[in-house]
């Protein structure tokens, strides 16, 4: 889906966050689904010029309504993170670890399945694996910080002028 980033930057951020659903719904309309079907067919990388020209309205449009809204999507998802440490922090819940451990154990577990032969591929298995990427990406942007931040943090270190 990183090809998304490139036509559609606020649209891929906005998936990755709290206003996922403002998203797919704008995509789905762009390009004619419905929402339940947006990922899917993101993900097959099948679109047809039409479709990508589609979504690139759409970003511009989400562009528009987000700045009328006074939305900015990466500082919500930011804050989103945040507020979820926050709560860890003072809770000290179990429950996130231990789910960290599962989506772990069973991306992992799944992969190894696949890759020794031991499961046969089905289309339910890499809907499964799929879905366990992606939390098992969550799970590593929730305990060590995600890319995008990386990204911004290299890019302001980039522009700035070195210590004298």
């Amino acid at each position: 889906m990183e090809w998304l980033k490139t036509i559609a930057p606020t649209i891929a951020t906005a998936l990755g966050g709290p206003l996922a659903g403002m998203a797919v719904s704008a995509v789905a309309k762009a390009i004619g689904v419905s929402p339940d079907e947006v990922q899917d067919v993101i993900s097959s990388g099948k679109l047809t010029a039409e479709q990508v020209a589609s979504i690139q309205l759409a970003e511009l449009e989400l562009k528009k309504q987000a700045q009328s809204m006074n939305l900015d999507f990466a500082k919500l998802i930011a804050e989103d993170k945040k507020s979820a440490r926050d709560m860890q922090i003072a809770t000290k819940s179990l429950i996130p670890a231990l789910l960290a451990v599962f989506v772990t154990l069973g991306f992992f577990g799944i992969l190894l399945g696949l890759m020794t032969e031991h499961f046969k591929t089905s289309d339910a298995l890499m809907l499964m694996l799929g879905s366990l990427a992606t939390a098992w990406t969550g799970v590593m942007a929730f305990y060590f910080g995600s890319s995008a931040s990386s990204q911004a943090k290299t890019e302001l270190l980039a522009k700035s002028e070195p210590a004298k």
